[in-house]
């Protein structure tokens, strides 16, 4: 296999789809020694067919305003590869959702089922639906619009969507409430990150941001490092970086940035409970203004308009929010600022470039296949719980959670190790899942 003439075919194939094609690549350049290796994998076509997703559902949602106006947008449901279980993966609701994004979300999912070790293969959904501005009313009809088409395609054993951006418990419930009408089953499982009330998880919302930092703690410690007293610089203020704000302070670091999509929040003094408290109301208020945290704490937050979270001086850089949203010339300012440790909360949050200037420098860099499973990873207990009609406590789920995140950092070292005793986690992680998918899709026959 050689992965430039892969990328050949794929990119006459597929033009346009640059965010779907970049996953494929730092897959395929990662695992293109360990292929080889293995004839097998050749003879069964095992690239050509795990770059290809399952099937993609398309389809119109139509659904009206709080003033009667008739709206039209596109839903997606993109099930990639269920060799090693049911497609698992989340809904995706914001303006900028195509085919290729989805895409490249679904096959990155894959390979960050794998490393939990739980048995979910790897999908991904959702629409270019804006809930922003929009009121309670007017998201709960959409959801119920999408549900009626989603439905088709889903189910407990089959395909089990879970929250991403724009879709957090309010939308999961509004989902929920429309499947388990048409379906008429009760407690099925088939969405998570549900409400406690009606089969929900404790510590789901906060599973992302503890995951990733409960990984940073793991490769920290492989270095010889310890997270407390670090600056830690958070990008967004979304769900992911409010668990990941909530942990990093309980472990002793000190959060110095948010950020939305027009400005930054630098918090010289590190962020409080008061202010972690006041992201959920900032992410409830659908103004998505990252803005009103400055306004609201005056004296512990200012705010930088059209500015990221990377130029402020920091040890540890979580890029939280969305995919490519750290750039090469990003990379080159932590660097210069005294950064040495970066981990995606986000799904491929860092540019290719940046990427490869973190390692060149020594960075320790998690890549968020690995370094933010722990959101998925819970979503896979929470299906258990379902399974089982039962519920665990808080410690119990963070106990799970724990050791999923060590197992998935022993797996990047096992099969990231350089010669030189240095670990590529990236390499690690893609070498990792890789090989679980691989090996179940040859026992498996042609299928």
């Amino acid at each position: 296999m050689k992965t430039n003439d892969i990328m050949a075919r794929l990119e006459a194939k597929y033009p346009g789809e640059s965010e779907y094609l970049q996953a494929v690549r730092e897959v395929l350049q990662s695992v293109e020694e360990t292929y080889n290796q293995h004839p097998e994998f050749e003879k069964a076509k095992i690239i050509e067919r795990i770059v290809e997703p399952d099937r993609i559902f398309t389809f119109r949602i139509t659904w009206a305003d709080d003033n009667g106006e008739v709206h039209t947008n596109i839903g997606y449901r993109v099930q990639f590869n269920s060799a090693i279980g049911p497609y698992k993966g989340g809904l995706r609701f914001h303006p900028s959702v195509t085919p290729s994004m989805l895409k490249f979300l679904g096959f990155e999912q894959v390979f960050k089922n794998a490393l939990t070790t739980l048995p979910m293969g790897g999908a991904k959904g959702g629409s270019d639906f804006d809930p922003s501005g929009r009121s309670d009313a007017e998201i709960m009809r959409f959801c119920q619009a999408y549900m009626q088409e989603l439905i088709n395609c889903i189910g407990p054993d089959q395909d089990i969507p879970a929250g991403d951006v724009g879709v957090g418990g309010r939308e999961i419930g509004f989902l929920n409430g429309m499947y388990r009408k048409i379906s008429r089953q009760h407690g099925t499982g088939v969405l998570t990150g549900k409400g406690l009330t009606w089969g929900g998880s404790l510590l789901r919302p906060e599973a992302t941001g503890f995951g990733l930092l409960y990984f940073v703690e793991n490769v920290l410690k492989k270095a010889g490092k310890d997270i407390k007293g670090c600056r830690v610089a958070i990008s967004g203020f979304g769900n992911v970086a409010w668990g990941a704000a909530i942990k990093a302070t309980e472990l002793g670091a000190k959060v110095v940035t948010i950020s939305g999509r027009k400005g930054m929040c630098e918090i010289p003094n590190g962020i409080d409970q008061e202010m972690i408290d006041y992201m959920l109301e900032m992410r409830s208020s659908n103004r998505h203004n990252v803005e009103d945290m400055a306004i609201r704490f005056p004296d512990k937050a200012k705010y930088y308009a059209g500015e990221k979270s990377w130029r402020v001086a920091c040890d540890i850089a979580l890029p939280c929010a969305f995919q490519n949203e750290l750039s090469e010339e990003d990379a080159k300012t932590l660097v210069a600022n005294g950064c040495w440790c970066c981990c995606e909360g986000s799904n491929m949050g860092c540019q290719p470039g940046a990427i490869h200037y973190f390692q060149s420098q020594g960075v320790l860099f998690g890549p968020g296949k690995a370094s933010n499973a722990g959101g998925v990873a819970t979503s896979g207990l929470e299906m258990v719980q379902n399974a089982s009609h039962i519920s665990w406590s808080k410690e119990e789920v963070d106990i799970k959670l724990k050791s999923i995140m060590r197992d998935i950092h022993e797996q990047c070292v096992k099969y990231g190790t350089q010669p030189d005793g240095s670990i590529d986690y990236v390499k690690g992680a893609n070498i990792a899942g890789f090989m679980k998918v691989a090996t179940a899709m040859i026992e498996q026959g042609l299928v």
